[in-house]
């Protein structure tokens, strides 16, 4: 309210109070002295109206800038609280009991119930997988892995170094890696955390002919041919097979695992994959080694492999899958062609079919049906067959409930084993 307005209120106020009072006005008319007198306390009560009115306004502007200057303070604050848990939790996000900020940690685990003649339950592998990230264009992977629980001397198992290699981005398109690490070869060397294949066990062909898993150590390199296709080379060490007994020339016996390895003898290893649509992958390997038992019988060896993985949705709930894959070896040695391993081979194809539930959960079925022959090399039938059949329950993308049925026609009948086969896998 400003003075003008008070004024002329004070004023309405001294008229409606002489008004009110006009039969007694009429009676003792106050005299000019009197009147002025009254106007000049209406005056005083007026100014002293005005000064109040001052100090209010004075007083709201001052607990305006009170309340702003608080408004900042708080902003400010709240800037200062979020930054910290951010802070908080980058750090809880980027570190493991201590680990700094770039290191990662993972792994994965697989239990398996096997029937038939074995009857045995066995928690078969246990992995743990540590990375570093040092920048953008240098880290370092690594996997330790203990087999069947127990380890040492008369134990079952087995402690493994799987993977321990420096990788570095040469360019945007091209890397190296150098170190002990995964040969370039077939489906399940690189890639065989449970939940990302079908059936219990890992397929006896890329066991005993690639032979799965089967890692050396070398220096790799790794490019882009454009958007579809991509090469791998690598240097490394070889196997090792044994020139005598039972497991002659036998390709998984030869697996040294980089153990004190000897490496009188440089093996090389090549790949090409091509992917011309999502979901489809098509690659080759070749391998060659100069001697394939590292001795004085000296065994050059090469490995073909050629495989195809796809997996296409038909709508939005349902895949359809297949896996096909052909792996030989061929060995120039006179020892190895008297037994019948100067060739060995094996295949299989995989067909499946995937429906999807939503939030990660999945059920497949599958059936494979497998041959591979250690003596492809010999005119006696040595190939051994086996046909499974099963189902994947997936209640998360990183978790599976396996069951399966094999059925085995082996070369050697003792050998055979049918049998249901159930298994729990997961990665993380």
């Amino acid at each position: 309210m400003n003075s003008l307005s008070l004024k002329s209120a004070c004023s309405v106020a001294v008229l409606s109070l002489f008004l009110s009072t006009s039969p007694v006005l009429a009676q003792e008319m106050p005299s000019p002295e009197e009147m002025w007198k009254i106007i000049l306390q209406q005056q005083e009560q007026i100014s002293r109206l005005e000064e109040k009115l001052g100090m209010t306004e004075q007083a709201v502007t001052e607990t305006q800038e009170q309340v702003a200057e608080t408004q900042a303070q708080v902003a400010e604050t709240e800037m200062i609280v979020e930054a910290a848990v951010d802070s908080m939790e980058e750090t809880a996000s980027s570190s493991v009991g201590g680990v700094t900020s770039g290191t990662s940690l993972g792994g994965y685990a697989e239990l398996h119930f096997n029937g038939g003649e074995k009857d045995q339950i066995d928690f078969h592998r246990f992995v743990l997988f540590f990375g570093h990230e040092f920048n953008e264009r240098v880290r370092f992977f690594s996997e330790l892995e203990l087999e069947h629980s127990l380890a040492g001397d008369g134990k079952p198992g087995e402690v493994e170094l799987e993977q321990a290699f420096i990788e570095y981005d040469l360019t945007d398109n091209t890397s190296t890696s150098i170190g002990l690490q995964l040969i370039p070869v077939g489906l399940l060397n690189e890639t065989h955390e449970p939940p990302t294949f079908y059936g219990v066990e890992r397929n006896d062909v890329e066991k005993n002919i690639l032979p799965s898993t089967w890692w050396e150590a070398g220096v790799k390199f790794t490019g882009k041919l454009g958007d579809n296709l991509q090469y791998d080379a690598m240097v490394h060490s070889g196997l090792k097979t044994p020139t005598a007994g039972g497991n002659a020339f036998l390709i998984r016996s030869g697996r040294q695992k980089v153990a004190e390895a000897d490496w009188k003898n440089t093996a090389f290893t090549g790949r090409l994959s091509w992917m011309p649509v999502a979901g489809v992958n098509l690659a080759a390997s070749f391998q060659y080694q100069d001697d394939l038992t590292q001795s004085v019988m000296p065994t050059s060896a090469t490995l073909f492999e050629g495989h195809a993985d796809i997996r296409r949705q038909i709508n939005t709930t349902s895949e359809i899958g297949l896996r096909a894959l052909y792996a030989q070896w061929n060995l120039n040695s006179m020892e190895a062609e008297l037994i019948g391993r100067d060739v060995q081979r094996g295949w299989y194809i995989e067909p499946s079919y995937k429906y999807m539930f939503g939030n990660g959960q999945a059920i497949g079925f599958f059936t494979r049906y497998s041959s591979f022959d250690n003596n492809a090399g010999d005119t006696i039938l040595s190939a051994n067959k086996q046909t499974s059949f099963g189902v994947n329950y997936w209640p998360h993308e990183n978790v599976a409930l396996k069951a399966d049925y094999q059925i085995d026609d082996y070369a050697d009948e003792t050998k055979e084993d049918n049998r249901i086969n159930l298994g729990v896998g997961v990665q993380f």
